[in-house]
């Protein structure tokens, strides 16, 4: 990101990047309402809100993740896939509809609790403009975290970016790698016929249960079964730990359920 251009990286061309997934309408990427490029002269006395928190994923109950990060993932969340045919990897963050039970009445996460780097980057985002082949840094301008003339501005009094704004191009950088390694395996794991739908029966206070439905998750029969020329290929690219980061993390079910009934106790009192 420079004074003037706001053109960041080069888009790879070998590789479809994932679609982000959409709100209630269908138009954005999850959380975000109005991603804009950054732009030294329009956004000059623009920054963020200081310790803006993390309400803005209030009512979500699952988030994508990326390769890399399943292996810590697994200690916190149910890591299931997108049943859209993507195989997109995300972290269940609640049992019920638009809750996540990870979300602190104060806008604050779940103590001693992996972020996942989906949520970590907002509001910044990547975004191709029309007809050119380089990403360039957005930032989502909701006055719910962005604010004039606060301590975290986006540039400098000579309208150069700020070390906040550099960060934030970095950390875009290497989400953006990330989400590319994400899209081949996803692909790979899609085509594998490993995947198999789910439902999740969870019994909660009250002598109540709640069936949580609509991922897929892979089948470890038909993963022993795997033809050993493939399992071979998969475990030259590395992809085996993440297959098992998968697996290990069925037991955080119960964390959730735990979670949950808290969440009911404090609900009934």
């Amino acid at each position: 990101m420079a004074k003037k251009d706001t053109k960041t990286a080069k888009k790879d061309t070998n590789k479809e990047a994932p679609a982000a997934p959409t709100d209630a309408a269908g138009n954005m990427p999850l959380f975000y309402s109005n991603p804009v490029p950054l732009d030294a002269k329009e956004h000059a006395k623009l920054g963020l809100q200081k310790n803006f928190g993390f309400k803005f994923t209030d009512g979500v109950n699952a988030v994508p993740v990326n390769l890399i990060e399943m292996p810590q993932i697994c200690h916190f969340y149910p890591i299931a896939f997108s049943p859209d045919g993507n195989a997109t990897p995300v972290a269940i963050l609640g049992l019920r509809d638009n809750e996540n039970l990870f979300l602190q009445a104060d806008g604050k996460w779940e103590a001693n609790t992996y972020i996942p780097a989906y949520i970590r980057r907002y509001p910044f985002i990547f975004s191709e403009l029309p007809g050119g082949d380089q990403l360039t840094l957005c930032v989502d301008m909701d006055d719910k975290v962005i604010e004039e003339g606060g301590e975290q501005s986006f540039f400098d009094a000579e309208g150069n970016a700020s070390e906040l704004a550099n960060n934030a191009l970095e950390f875009c950088k290497s989400y953006h790698a990330a989400a590319q390694q994400t899209v081949e395996f996803s692909k790979a794991l899609a085509e594998s016929d490993l995947l198999v739908d789910r439902e999740a029966q969870i019994n909660v206070a009250g002598n109540r249960r709640i069936n949580f439905s609509g991922f897929k998750i892979i089948d470890e029969q038909k993963l022993g079964g795997l033809d050993d020329k493939v399992f071979i290929e998969w475990r030259k690219k590395g992809w085996l730990p993440f297959l098992y980061a998968h697996l290990f993390s069925g037991a955080q079910w119960q964390r959730l359920t735990y979670l949950l009934n808290n969440r009911l106790e404090k609900e009934a009192a």
